[in-house]
């Protein structure tokens, strides 16, 4: 299955509301979540916090048949939990969406599997 990763630059101040984002998404929300990435076509998603002297940065790899439109679909779809995603997450903490396109897709340069 293919996969995409990236890193998404958290807004400056926005990293708290991100983390608390992410607890609802792994406590109250998480079956809004599921179902989310389920319909998405979404099989495996991590998103690692990573932090840096130039800022904190989010570090997403995505598993799924078109992983490149994952954000893209997210962003137009108009169900509930995609909606409160994209505001809270990709628009709240960065800055995704209106006139913040998502990321282009990025060069793969290696890709080892055992």
């Amino acid at each position: 299955m293919p996969v995409a990763t990236f890193a998404a630059p958290i807004l400056p101040g926005k990293t708290e509301a991100w983390k608390q984002a992410t607890q609802e998404i792994a406590g109250s929300r998480k079956s809004e979540y599921e179902e989310s990435r389920r319909r998405l076509g979404v099989t495996r998603e991590i998103a690692s916090l990573q932090s840096t002297p130039q800022g904190d940065f989010v570090v997403v790899c995505l598993e799924a048949d078109e992983p490149d439109e994952i954000i893209s679909r997210i962003l137009a779809s108009g169900a509930p939990f995609d909606r409160w995603f994209a505001e809270a997450i990709l628009k709240g903490a960065h800055g995704i969406g209106g006139a913040q396109e998502p990321p282009p897709p990025n060069q793969v340069f290696l890709d080892w599997k055992a």
